[in-house]
């Protein structure tokens, strides 16, 4: 558990990401784990682990899936101080969820981002316990398109003191952890310096495995139509994110009829029609969305749709063992994006009770894979 202190109030945050905090409309607390007695708990825990005897469980292992009950629960709970118009019977009912989020949100006049933000959350949440619910995986669910999907591995990061001998020693180590793609940042250094960068990553890696370039929307309109041309001959898979934000849908419009590197962005959006409108752009090929920050499953499946309908490709943005399910769900998903290093992403390291298999460059979403 972690506790901040935010404008003299006490936030908890719990191990699924979603706000503790106290509520003004309810005026209460949102407790926190180990306050709800065995015999709220008793009857749910079938509810939420319908696969589990529970007699054959060790005392310590009942406790902690109890707390896995109660965060549930308490999800349930949370919900519904967001929503009080919902009861826990109307759970499913997502669409409904996010029309009275919208009307609130006007109403109590809430800041734009913290809500969006909030909303995807709680969207993730029931979906979550859609699938406790089902008994079924959400890429099955939102379609089942296939159950393993390519990932690939974030890197050449930016640090002061590091250098080229020792980017080496960090692309050698991850190819000996057996991955496939290999996502390096650029838009830090000269275009020079960073040319050789990547000319390090693709000589280490070969030509059989893929590169990806992000710029973080570092260089101007004149700067990444030169990046491009020199880029080429290294082939790489998609350049993302080339220009800054302050014009970038014009920028990546008039870029994309400059190179035939794939384009990629959607990230930095915050809402689910900002990434419609980088759509009518026709701007990129690859459409990099996160379901953390804006929309949830619920906008991740419809910007899916979307991009299927117009021969974009997905590839969303960081958290693979939720956005997985997503890409795994629809022909335009393509990949996601892994962080193997700890240090760099403690969430994907500990966050998830039997997370989903990455071997050889491929997240594998059942259980059984040959």
């Amino acid at each position: 558990q972690d506790v901040v202190k935010i404008a003299g109030k006490t936030i908890f945050i719990n191990p699924f990401l979603y706000w503790r905090r106290f509520d003004e409309n309810t005026n209460r607390w949102l407790r926190e784990p180990g306050q709800m007695s065995e015999e709220q708990i008793q009857p749910n825990r079938n509810r939420f682990y319908p696969e589990i005897d529970w007699v054959d469980l060790s005392q310590d292992q009942k406790l902690i899936k109890d707390a896995t009950v109660e965060m549930f629960l308490k999800t349930l709970e949370l919900i519904s101080t967001f929503h009080p118009q919902l009861n826990s019977g109307q759970l499913l009912e997502v669409e409904r969820k996010m029309a009275i989020t919208k009307k609130l949100s006007f109403e109590k006049k809430w800041s734009k981002e913290t809500l969006i933000r909030i909303s995807a959350a709680i969207d993730i949440a029931c979906w979550d316990i859609i699938g406790k619910f089902s008994n079924l995986p959400l890429y099955k669910l939102f379609g089942g398109y296939r159950d393993q999907v390519p990932c690939y591995v974030t890197c050449a990061y930016y640090r002061d003191g590091k250098d080229n001998i020792e980017l080496r020693d960090e692309i050698k180590m991850l190819v000996e952890q057996g991955h496939k793609g290999f996502k390096g940042k650029i838009g830090g250094l000269s275009l020079k310096e960073d040319m050789e960068r990547m000319a390090i990553v693709r000589e280490i890696i070969g030509e059989d495995n893929d590169l990806m370039v992000d710029v973080n929307r570092a260089w101007d309109l004149k700067t990444a139509i030169q990046g491009a041309k020199e880029l080429k001959s290294l082939n790489p898979r998609w350049l993302e994110e080339p220009v800054r934000w302050s014009d970038d849908r014009r920028e990546l419009k008039l870029l994309s009829q400059q190179t035939d590197i794939p384009l990629s962005g959607g990230e930095s959006e915050i809402t689910i029609y900002g990434c419609r409108s980088i759509l009518e752009e026709q701007a990129i090929q690859i459409l990099q969305f996160d379901c953390t920050m804006f929309g949830g499953f619920s906008g991740g499946k419809k910007l899916s749709a979307l991009c299927e309908l117009n021969h974009v490709d997905i590839a969303p943005h960081h958290d693979c063992f939720i956005h997985a399910h997503i890409v795994a769900a629809s022909p335009s998903g393509l990949i996601v994006e892994s962080f193997t290093d700890p240090e760099r992403d403690p969430l994907q390291a500990e966050l998830f009770e039997n997370p989903p298999i990455i071997e050889n460059g491929i997240l594998y979403l059942s259980l059984i894979h040959i």
